[in-house]
């Protein structure tokens, strides 16, 4: 199965593709708007370029693993996502995925603004790769 992740924020939302044989998530693009209409026709256009059979929406939980208005506006815009492309929306645990993608820049070389361009999309990258890994998990 084909995945796109979306890793939204207020003004950059980070898109990321994997799937579920090879286990592998890589990182597309980032979206910068903070246009809901324009990100929902952007990520459109990802969604026809790629064609997942599904996608993963980033939830932002708290660190105590309670959910405050981010994540529900997040399940929210899960539901709008399934009206509008017709696609079952799995919501994933986004905790710590923006830290673990600046890990994973941090010795990459890249300007701040550099790293700004990418982290977004890596973060998408990490909450696909753990979502794919939870679901091998017996």
């Amino acid at each position: 199965m084909r995945f796109l992740a979306i890793d939204p924020g207020d003004k950059r939302t980070g898109l990321a593709l994997g799937d579920d044989i090879t286990g592998i998530a890589t990182p597309l693009e980032i979206i910068v708007t903070s246009n809901r209409p324009e990100r929902l026709r952007q990520i459109a256009r990802a969604v026809e370029r790629h064609g997942p059979d599904a996608l993963v929406l980033g939830l932002p939980l708290n660190m105590d693993g309670s959910e405050g208005p981010p994540a529900k506006e997040a399940r929210l815009f899960a539901l709008e996502l399934e009206r509008h492309f017709a696609l079952t929306v799995q919501l994933a645990d986004e905790r710590l995925t923006s830290y673990a993608a600046d890990g994973l820049m941090s010795r990459s070389g890249l300007t701040h603004r550099g790293k700004k361009e990418r982290r977004d999309a890596l973060a998408a990258a990490t909450l696909l790769k753990d979502f794919l890994q939870a679901r091998t998990k017996p």
